[in-house]
């Protein structure tokens, strides 16, 4: 147990790429009898509408059936991952709201599943589904198995969501100084800006200027708003 765990956080450690992280992670899921893994993350921003990547192994037809009917919203097992990080086993009972959508997935061999949830400090929340088409997940399999796939979920999150998290930050291009980053943090504090200018030794105008720069770069409409989505961003980390 000792060499499979540092194997994992090792793997996943890594500064790799989503494609290599989830293949790693998948490998690990099919070692442990499941045909299937699904790896949802969910980002802190923005926050009406919050970004959602999904990496996932499931059938094409599912992938697509999924996402043009828009399941994700009524998913019972996605609306549970959001209220809770108890892990949650597939049952008829679960998807009891969502009859139709949990016929369709079993048609498409998506009978068997087990999930669960992590957050992290930036806001960000993710969901690892293992899953397969047969053999119901015995208390004996899940006794031997649910702390390696506990394990599983902590370091898919750990590895894949600093990834997208990257990978969203280079895709907006934005860049943040290390001024920039100290008079947000410093105004993260409750600090005025005549106290950052103050604990800086600089003007005050200096320190608005670092503000409205940041506001700019983050298309953002005030300082509060800068100084959250920075924050959530992991920009001020």
């Amino acid at each position: 147990m000792k060499r499979w765990l540092e194997e994992l956080l090792g793997f996943t450690e890594e500064a790799q790429s989503e494609e290599v992280l989830f293949a790693g992670i998948r490998s690990k899921v099919q070692a442990l009898g499941f045909d299937y893994c699904a790896y949802g993350y969910c980002a802190p921003l923005p926050l009406s509408n919050p970004k959602v990547v999904m990496l996932s192994n499931y059938p094409l037809a599912w992938r697509e059936r999924y996402a043009s009917a828009g399941y994700l919203h009524s998913d019972p097992s996605v609306l549970h991952a959001r209220k809770s990080q108890r892990p949650l086993l597939w049952s008829e009972t679960l998807f009891a709201p969502a009859r139709p959508m949990w016929e369709e997935a079993q048609a498409q061999g998506l009978k068997v599943g087990w999930a669960q949830s992590s957050l992290d400090a930036t806001g960000g929340g993710s969901m690892l589904t293992l899953a397969r088409s047969a053999e119901p997940l015995s208390a004996k399999e899940l006794a031997k198995n649910q702390t390696r796939m506990r394990w599983l979920v902590h370091a898919a999150h750990l590895g894949l969501g600093h990834a997208i998290r990257s990978s969203m930050r280079a895709q907006s291009g934005i860049h943040l100084t290390a001024r920039e980053v100290e008079v947000l943090k410093w105004t993260a504090d409750g600090k005025s800006a005549q106290d950052v200018a103050d604990i800086l030794t600089v003007s005050k105008n200096t320190v608005d200027f670092h503000i409205k720069n940041a506001m700019a770069k983050l298309q953002s409409c005030n300082k509060t708003a800068t100084v959250v989505q920075a924050a959530m961003l992991g920009y001020l980390n």
